[in-house]
């Protein structure tokens, strides 16, 4: 219990205190409707797209593959997803090692990460992007920071560092995919939907690699097990 204590709740809890402090910042210079967003709306526009338009129809859309591709990372990265995600990895990395502390690895890096933005979006409270196309509903908390971008960095890492640690072929290739290309995607889409300032993309993309790293020095680089079944493999 101590050693939880240590290694993931009182790091939690500073996580939410600096991700708190920078929502308000963040609020506080920039207000609700910062100039960040002007960005947003230019893309928006540029893509045929337009506050006020019916999210079912797409007819006006100058990219078309733009939105059926942010929508299905949008969807991807949601809540039940993320967590199926997670439950199926842990089980994947549970058949491939037998070790029990890095198959809980992946769910570890999601459960930490759902808690650290929970609290601190209640804490900032900030408002969704305001005057922008947003086809779909927005969730009900916070928009600072992006609990998407964070779930989806969280899991992602964490999937490329168990692969670095047991030396698995392709990893060369997969792992940048998952730490980059993935996480990128999502908090593009999650930006280009309307669903978030980039700022906070920005903040959940920092707060899944914090989440990622203490789950890879509490689980994945400790223990020897799962090595040892690794030169059997």
């Amino acid at each position: 219990m101590r050693r939880f204590l240590r290694s993931f709740v009182l790091p939690g809890l500073g996580a939410i205190a600096v991700l708190a402090v920078a929502g308000r910042a963040a609020r506080l210079l920039g207000g609700d409707d910062p100039r960040e967003d002007r960005a947003v709306r230019a893309l928006q526009s540029a893509a045929g797209h337009a506050h006020g338009d019916d999210p079912r129809v797409e007819a006006r859309a100058t990219h078309p593959s733009l939105d059926r591709v942010t929508r299905a990372l949008s969807w991807y990265s949601g809540v039940p997803q993320m967590i199926a995600n997670g439950a199926a990895w842990c089980a994947v990395t549970w058949w491939l090692t037998r070790d029990r502390r890095r198959a809980l690895a992946p769910g570890a890096a999601l459960a930490l990460e759902t808690a650290c933005f929970v609290a601190s979006a209640a804490l900032v409270g900030r408002p969704r992007p305001p005057g922008v196309w947003r086809p779909e509903a927005p969730h009900a908390t916070s928009s600072f920071p992006s609990g998407h971008t964070a779930a989806s960095v969280a899991i992602h890492t964490t999937l490329a560092d168990l692969l670095d640690r047991h030396g698995v072929r392709g990893a060369g290739v997969l792992g940048p995919v998952l730490r980059y290309a993935i996480p990128s995607g999502v908090a593009f889409s999650r930006v280009y939907r309307g669903q978030h300032h980039i700022s906070d993309t920005v903040a959940g993309a920092v707060l899944g690699r914090w989440s990622a790293a203490v789950v890879r020095r509490e689980l994945v680089s400790s223990g020897r097990s799962a090595d040892r079944a690794a030169t059997r493999r």
